[in-house]
């Protein structure tokens, strides 16, 4: 099964969107899977603006190449041209009632393009 697959069965156990993402990716980020659940558990929910799924998969890519890396930006970019946000709240319709993406949307598209900027 690839990671991508598995964060989206996380996602519907229910895991939270960054706890899918994040513990889907555990030994990538160098964490144990409860590590890795407890790591995402604030990035969930919009609690830190920007969508969960999306923070977990800059938390990979930052624990495994440097906070600093460029495929961190690269994730942003394709997520956002995906989706047309960061943004938790734009994405759910919290603010203008028009949903741009499921949270299950968010986990596969952060799942994958993690997964591909990790085998580039």
């Amino acid at each position: 099964m690839k990671k991508s697959e598995k964060a989206i069965e996380n996602h519907k156990q229910p895991m939270s969107c960054s706890a899918a993402v994040l513990c889907a990716f555990h030994e990538e980020a160098g964490l144990s899977e409860q590590e890795a659940a407890a790591l995402a558990a604030p990035m969930a929910g919009g609690k830190m603006k920007k969508c969960g799924a999306v923070l977990a998969a800059e938390t990979v890519l930052a624990r495994r190449f440097g906070e600093n890396d460029p495929r961190i930006a690269e994730l942003d970019a394709r997520f956002t041209n995906m989706n047309q946000s960061l943004l938790c709240k734009e994405l759910r319709g919290d603010l203008t009632h028009k949903k741009l993406r499921s949270c299950r949307g968010c986990v596969t598209d952060a799942a994958e393009i993690l997964e591909e900027l990790l085998t580039e």
